[in-house]
């Protein structure tokens, strides 16, 4: 992995947007129409999501893909 900071920062950027709506991880893959575990994997850092998962995300919950991929890395600890 390239970049292990930005995709673990995307994975916490993808659990808040997540847990703000109330949804646990199953509601969102299948509202993204992903796996369970693409999330899991996504959230835990284990994997970088592709563009056709980041663009399933990104309209599953309703937003602009820009806005979707815009994190800090900063908020790694």
């Amino acid at each position: 992995m390239k970049n292990p900071a930005s995709v673990e920062a995307f994975g916490l950027h993808l659990r808040t947007l997540r847990e703000t709506r109330g949804w646990s991880q199953q509601a969102l893959a299948d509202y993204a129409d992903v796996a369970k575990l693409t999330v899991q994997r996504i959230e835990h850092a284990k994997g970088a999501p592709t563009l056709d998962v980041l663009v399933s995300l990104a309209r599953a919950l309703q937003l602009p893909l820009r806005e979707l991929v815009d994190f800090a890395e900063a908020t790694v600890a």
